[in-house]
Order: structure tokens, then C-alpha cells, then sequence
């Protein structure tokens, strides 16, 4: 029973510090998101975009998510750049210490895509 035990700490530990890594705080992350009114098109869950070509970024790895945000800040102007009207313009408002919070608050949200096998 011991060893159960110590293996779910070990488990929960190493759990916490992948969370932990991946930086950014998720409370500074929610209110940018409320500040830039991300929800608007994605959601108030972030599952559930206005607009089925809209993406489900729920629980998105934040490594993703960042990736994301600064191809579209960069726009056009260069060749691994996103261009969306609408989010170009968005991402050019956001600092770097945005996205990270922005992404590590998405990332830690449930989210509900699943793979198929």
C-alpha cells in the first residue's frame, strides 16, 4: 500500500512540474484574454468558436498556441507567417509576456478533441 501511495505522489509530482514548465500564469492569462476579447469568436469555453472554421483551442498545447500567435504576428512578411485578417490584427496588440499567459490559460482549460483511432 506504501508503495502505491509513493508511486501516486511520484505520479502527481511529476505532473505538477510539466504544468509548471511550460511557464506563463494562467490568472494573468484569463484576464488578457477577457482584456482582448478572445471569446468573442472562440468561445467563452474556448470549445466552442461562433463559427465551425473557427479552431477549439481548449486545452491546445501551449507550445502550439504560441507558435500560432506569433506567425500571425508576423504576418505576410515572412514565410512561416499566418495571414487572417482578423487575428493578424489581434496578435500585433499582444506583448510576449501576453501570449505566454495567454497560451498557459488556454492550455490549462479541458478541452474536447479527441483522437480517432
Amino acid at each position: 500500500m506504501k508503495k502505491l501511495l509513493l508511486l501516486a505522489g511520484v505520479a502527481m509530482s511529476m505532473t505538477v512540474a510539466a504544468n509548471s514548465w511550460a511557464g506563463g500564469d494562467i490568472d494573468a492569462g484569463k484576464a488578457a484574454v477577457e482584456k482582448f476579447g478572445c471569446a468573442a469568436c472562440h468561445g467563452v469555453d474556448f470549445k466552442t468558436p461562433i463559427d465551425p472554421t473557427y479552431p477549439k483551442l481548449a486545452g491546445q498545447h501551449q507550445d502550439y498556441l504560441t507558435h500560432a500567435l506569433v506567425a500571425y504576428q508576423r504576418g505576410s512578411e515572412v514565410a512561416n507567417g499566418r495571414v487572417n485578417a482578423i487575428m493578424n490584427g489581434q496578435a500585433k496588440a499582444l506583448s510576449a509576456k501576453d501570449i505566454e499567459n495567454i497560451t498557459a490559460y488556454i492550455h490549462s482549460l479541458p478541452g474536447s478533441l479527441v483522437l480517432r483511432k
